[in-house]
């Protein structure tokens, strides 16, 4: 009982409240509070650190490493969306979906344990991926609109959230790298493009993915921090490091992104 709760229960309902929590903000807010807000790493915390609990800080270490490699497909995710979403908003879904399976099983195949492989695969992804929609594609940036959020949208992301970090923390048992997967599985991001193309059509939707594309790097300072941090400073102290330092980072993003919009 106690370990159904810790694993499934408790990273559920954390998790989709914390969701719910952003988006809330988000909608109150507009889009400068709720930009920042919504390149923090969330569901991310939450997962790792009942890993932790779990499985033990080691464990939650080597889990983290394949979180940016596992966002560098996010990033081909939103850039194969944004190409395709103009055809036909299923067939742009079932085709970025098919792409994420295929490369996310890859990580598992190869073994991917290198934090330093991880962060370069995310790096060449993001690189490659703002090249082709800024320069090849020409995909202008989405412009500040205020997506509105009703309460069946916000139960629709909060739900969707908590199933896959429930599912990341109990897959635990399988293996680090399948856990690390599930941890940020683009949940949010499919989520946030369904509400972006029926509010506002593909040409934002496939704007709005773009911008998207760089409030990763926040999510991927903190995995990066906790494969240092937990193993030497424990839960409580890595968590409150890594958590600050990706606020830092995306406080940067968030001004750049002002900058090039």
């Amino acid at each position: 009982m106690e370990s159904l709760l810790f694993q499934i229960v408790i990273p559920f309902i954390l998790s989709a409240l914390v969701v719910v929590l952003v988006t809330v903000i988000a909608e109150k807010f507009g889009t400068k509070v709720g930009g920042i807000f919504g390149t923090l790493p969330s569901t991310l915390v939450i997962a790792l650190l009942f890993i932790a609990i779990n499985e033990g800080n080691r464990f939650a270490s080597d889990a983290a490493a394949v979180v940016p490699a596992e966002l560098g497909i996010n990033v081909v995710f939103l850039l194969v969306f944004a190409l395709l979403v103009h055809r036909s908003v299923p067939f742009a879904f079932l085709s970025t979906f098919a792409v994420w399976g295929f490369l996310s099983s890859l990580l598992v195949i190869f073994n991917m344990d290198s934090m330093v492989v991880s962060v370069l695969i995310y790096l060449i992804a993001v690189v490659g991926a703002f090249f082709v929609l800024e320069f090849w594609k020409n995909r202008p940036s989405s412009g500040m609109v205020k997506v509105h959020y009703t309460a069946k949208k916000i139960a629709f992301r909060g739900i969707l959230a908590g199933i896959f970090i429930a599912l990341a923390v109990s897959l635990s048992s399988v293996g680090s790298i399948i856990s690390g997967i599930f941890s940020v599985f683009p949940a949010i991001l499919s989520s946030t493009m369904i509400i972006t193309v029926r509010a506002h059509g593909p040409d934002f939707a496939a704007g709005m993915a773009k911008s998207m594309l760089l409030g990763l790097s926040s999510v991927v300072t903190y995995a990066t921090l906790i494969h240092f941090l937990y193993p030497v400073y424990g839960i409580i102290m890595g968590t409150i490091v890594a958590y600050v330092c990706s606020f830092g980072v995306t406080l940067l993003i968030f001004m750049f992104r002002r900058r090039i919009s």
